[in-house]
């Protein structure tokens, strides 16, 4: 696998939108300066791929030129990191004119850099993943860079840091609070604190002891449930679209992938319900996922919705297994964001739930 090197004062950041196109709308103008503010203050610079701000409605009609601005970021050698603008729903479509290109192909061999986001982006890392780079499921510009809150959220801010100073032997630890999800984009809103809450319950161990090891892998289980789903009957027509796109380049990780890795899945702003949440788990499970791999972590469910009826399926359908689950950790759709390395090596203690990453991919 390839390995980013880590971020430097002075580093250019390409801020691509490959999900949903928002980043382009006037009405959320606002969002765009707080990014903006936030990254110069950590002593980078912004640079918006050419069609990174052209609106929803382009972005959605226009995949090839989704992708046209991954192309571009992967081809600059001045550029050091990729960062999602958000998420959305069918980053998927622009496969086809990403892994059929073998420049692009070999440019993201050839010049490796940071890419993070998370959501809809899991199609994304899980591209790059096949491709041999080594990715982070973390924060993205508009949800996180652009916080309404006087400054990034502590927690989400430290977690950044990491690529700038990677360690080994890094532990992630539970944020000592968790904030709501906002009801209130609006200008008005800007400098408003979110609603928090002590965070009282910390890493859940639902099942395991001792120690495991293993790479990390895995993304929103949403997308990822969407991706390997068989049922034919499916009748929504962007699903069909993520199975035939993924039977055609094979983005759904295989049972020799998964195996030996420490998975990690956390829920959408959907809020899934808990029957869907059940029957995504029992796919998975169909599939062998949960056969190969050595440990999983959880995501807290956005707002804590579902929390008990999410762990109490786990433990239900996963009990066979004897692998370790550490379940709300601060990664994914809840507030606020750990970031977590694709293809580091990460330790799961049971007995002392704690994540540790032992090793680093960042140079």
């Amino acid at each position: 696998m390839s390995k980013p090197k880590k971020l430097h004062i002075g580093d250019k950041v390409a801020i691509v939108s490959l999900s949903s196109g928002i980043l382009g709308e006037s009405f959320i103008k606002h969002e765009l300066e707080l990014g903006v503010k936030r990254l110069k203050e950590l002593g980078l610079v912004p640079t918006f791929m050419d069609n990174s701000l052209k609106g929803i409605d382009f972005i959605a009609n226009n995949p090839e030129k989704r992708a046209d601005d991954l192309k571009q970021a992967f081809a600059d050698e001045n550029i050091k990191m990729v960062l999602c603008a958000i998420g959305g729903t069918d980053t998927i479509l622009t496969l086809p004119y990403l892994l059929n290109d073998e420049n692009f192909k070999n440019n993201v061999k050839n010049n490796p850099k940071i890419f993070m986001g998370f959501s809809d982006s899991t199609v994304n890392h899980l591209m790059l993943h096949k491709l041999g780079l080594d990715t982070f499921y973390g924060p993205a510009f508009i949800t996180d860079f652009a916080e309404f809150e006087e400054e990034m959220l502590p927690y989400t801010k430290n977690a950044v840091d990491y690529l700038f100073n990677p360690t080994n032997n890094y532990e992630i630890k539970s944020s000592p609070i968790w904030y709501e999800d906002r009801k209130d984009f609006s200008p008005a809103a800007v400098g408003t604190n979110r609603v928090y809450h002590k965070e009282t319950k910390g890493y859940e161990l639902l099942q395991g002891k001792g120690k495991v090891s293993g790479k990390l892998l895995g993304g929103c289980l949403d997308v990822l449930s969407d991706l390997c789903s068989n049922n034919t009957n499916e009748s929504d027509e962007k699903i069909l679209k993520r199975q035939q796109i993924n039977k055609e380049f094979k983005i759904f990780p295989s049972n020799e992938d998964w195996k030996g890795k420490i998975m990690f899945i956390e829920t959408s702003e959907e809020k899934m319900m808990p029957e869907k949440y059940r029957n995504n788990i029992q796919n998975l499970i169909k599939l062998k996922v949960f056969d190969q791999i050595v440990g999983l972590i959880v995501g807290k469910p956005i707002d804590e919705v579902y929390y008990e009826e999410y762990k109490s399926i786990l433990k239900e359908e996963l009990s066979d297994y004897n692998f370790p689950i550490l379940f709300n950790l601060n990664f994914g759709h809840s507030y606020p964001r750990m970031v977590l390395p694709y293809g580091a090596t990460a330790e799961i203690d049971a007995d002392a739930k704690t994540l540790t990453l032992l090793d680093t991919t960042i140079e």
